[in-house]
């Protein structure tokens, strides 16, 4: 059953192209940040051991609740990784593992990418797709990212 909460139907698939986008980019980061908690090492250790889990636990709570909005928006939810993989602007690096640096700046390159995928997001759904409610939810994800990037960036010099 379609939503009626007064969005055209052309305009709800284009909230749930930018959605579906984002639920990607949040899979794979939460996966990137998982990665580097599993495999950091050296003299930092515990410190990054405990900020890559802080991260992947907020992208984790955020990957439900985009979800839940596409969801509630009336479409079905993408949960494979094939799909995720397809819709992703996030790079992989299998077999790669960076030093405790490295981990820093690439989860930090990748959280200031979905934060300007965000940003067009934000505006496009506003103003293209006159869907306010995920503008100001897509906000949120967004000052969440820029306070996760913001950690990163303190350790970078």
């Amino acid at each position: 059953m379609n939503a009626n909460i007064g969005i055209s139907q052309k305009n709800l698939k284009g909230v749930n192209d930018v959605l579906t986008a984002v639920l990607s980019d949040t899979v794979l980061l939460y996966m990137k940040a998982r990665k580097f908690h599993w495999n950091v090492s050296g003299n930092s250790f515990m410190e990054l051991h405990k900020l890559f889990e802080k991260h992947y636990e907020e992208l984790d709570e955020a990957m439900d609740l985009i979800a839940e909005r596409i969801s509630k928006l009336g479409f079905i939810v993408p949960a494979t990784l094939a799909e995720f993989l397809q819709m992703t602007s996030i790079k992989e690096t299998p077999g790669k593992n960076p030093d405790q640096a490295g981990m820093i700046k690439e989860l930090l390159k990748d959280h200031e990418s979905v934060i300007v995928g965000l940003r067009k997001g934000i505006d496009d759904c506003e103003d293209k797709f006159k869907d306010k409610g995920t503008a100001d939810f897509l906000t949120g994800l967004m000052q969440q990212h820029e306070t996760l990037a913001w950690t990163l960036r303190r350790y970078v010099k």
